[in-house]
């Protein structure tokens, strides 16, 4: 088997940082009781103003006023793990959360499906990358292993179990994960490596120390397993961002509601699954939150279409007060089957696929707007259709041409105006129900090359009226 450690050495600062539409501002996050107040982390930024981790909140101030702060929440790391956790389902069943700020997943079955690790490796940094998280990355025969690799390496991968004892013979006893008091104890018998530690019988090991050193150790060599428990989904997405300042403008909220679809969408990816409705959440202080719900005829979980369609409805509703959080809920999670595409696509780079038009429509014009359209028996063109819910558009009935536009009243055509091309086609209908119609229909085209459909009533003279056009 190969397992992949992935670990975040600022998983509370890079949190913070990617809900902010200003990455490069000096940011610090704060611990401590209300009389001290210590700087808990600081990114880059803050580092070259001469912040440091460990610094009081006055030292830092009495430095440098030009930083942000935020509060250092240790609850916010379990639930972004739990988040990284459910991308990373993707690419493996077996994920595992059992050690802090670290994701270890199996993905000896994965290779196959995602191709050999150099590619596959760049797939998940750019993919974490994109999600706005730093790491390291380690591949390794068993898990612990990994994860200890992971303490001094980046990029390391390692194929067999003698590459991995020369990797984990050079390792320093303080980085192997054992107690602080083991690793003190090993360092004063003069053993600074695991070779060393590894050349000592193993019987003066067991009497000297307990025995889960020494199982520490067989588990670290693949010569025991680790019992790990896995990561499951949940069965629904909840996500908050906190804004900063109050926001009373669209506009605003655009960057905080790019970054919830995002992940939404790489938390439907890690399921396997769709959204097919989900609940936009402004929160405003003193006053009930206004929710907008954006619901979908379709499961879909592209991500650039699920911020589109949330920006179309926010876009109409009026910000009644300041928001200061938004926050977007998903329950309806179907099964997701994705888009059939033919192996050459000869659609022009520029235009949207039927569905991705239809909810881009719907969300800006409103649900009552985009509806489809439905064949009567009737041949009379004005009641031959009826209003349905949305369908993909097909093709006419076999050898009936009919215009996709019917204009709502028609129009007298001045003479010259239009060149006759085929015609006439009558049509005698609705003496059941008072609407009778005579009617010779011509297939008409303008100066321009436009076709329509145009009429003269049976037995009456003077021009022709056009009832629709043909697209």
């Amino acid at each position: 088997m190969r397992w992949v450690c992935i670990v975040f050495p600022q998983l509370a600062l890079d949190a913070v940082l990617r809900q902010r539409p200003d990455a490069d501002q000096a940011l610090v996050l704060l611990s401590g009781s209300a009389q001290r107040r210590v700087l808990q982390a600081v990114n880059a930024p803050a580092r070259a103003l001469g912040l440091r981790p460990g610094q009081s909140l006055v030292a830092a101030q009495a430095l440098c006023k030009d930083f942000a702060c935020a509060e250092h929440d240790p609850a916010q790391i379990e639930h972004w793990q739990q988040f990284l956790a459910a991308w990373a389902y993707r690419f493996s069943s077996q994920v595992s959360l059992d050690y802090p700020r670290t994701l270890l997943l199996e993905i000896e079955s994965s290779l196959g499906l995602f191709g050999p690790w150099p590619q596959f490796e760049a797939r998940l940094r750019a993919e974490l990358t994109a999600l706005g998280f730093r790491h390291r990355l380690v591949a390794a025969p068993n898990p612990l292993a990994a994860r200890v690799l992971a303490n001094a390496y980046d990029g390391l991968a390692v194929a067999d179990a003698p590459a991995l004892q020369r990797m984990l013979g050079q390792m320093p006893v303080e980085r192997l994960g054992w107690p602080q008091d083991v690793a003190t104890a090993l360092s004063r018998m003069g053993l600074r490596t695991l070779d060393q530690v590894r050349a000592l019988p193993r019987q003066s090991l067991a009497r000297r120390f307990e025995a889960q050193v020494l199982k520490h150790l067989d588990t670290l060599l693949g010569e025991r397993p680790l019992a790990l428990a896995f990561y499951q989904p949940p069965q629904y997405f909840d996500l908050r961002i906190e804004l900063n300042y109050d926001v009373l403008s669209h506009q605003a909220l655009l960057f905080p509601l790019r970054r919830l679809t995002a992940d939404l969408a790489a938390f439907l990816c890690g399921r396997d699954c769709g959204v097919q409705r989900f609940v936009l959440h402004l929160e405003h202080a003193g006053r009930p939150d206004s929710s907008i719900p954006v619901g979908l005829l379709s499961a879909e979980r592209e991500p650039a279409m699920l911020f589109e369609l949330a920006r179309g409805r926010l876009e109409q509703v009026q910000v009644q007060a300041p928001v200061r959080g938004v926050r977007l809920v998903a329950e309806d999670l179907p099964a997701f089957a994705p888009q059939h595409r033919e192996l050459f696509d000869e659609r022009p780079q520029q235009s949207l696929p039927w569905e991705q038009l239809r909810e881009r429509l719907r969300a800006r014009l409103g649900d009552d707007a985009v509806h489809g359209l439905g064949r009567v028996a009737d041949h009379r063109p004005e009641h031959s259709w009826v209003p349905r819910p949305v369908v993909p558009p097909g093709p006419c009935a076999a050898g009936v041409r009919r215009p996709g536009w019917l204009l709502a009243q028609p129009q007298a055509l001045a003479d010259g105006a239009v060149r006759v091309l085929m015609g006439p086609e009558r049509i005698e209908s609705g003496w059941w129900d008072g609407e009778d119609v005579r009617r010779d229909y011509y297939l008409v085209q303008t100066r321009d090359g436009q076709q329509g459909w145009a009429y003269r009533s049976v037995g009456e003279g003077g021009p022709l009226w056009l009832q629709g056009w043909f697209a």
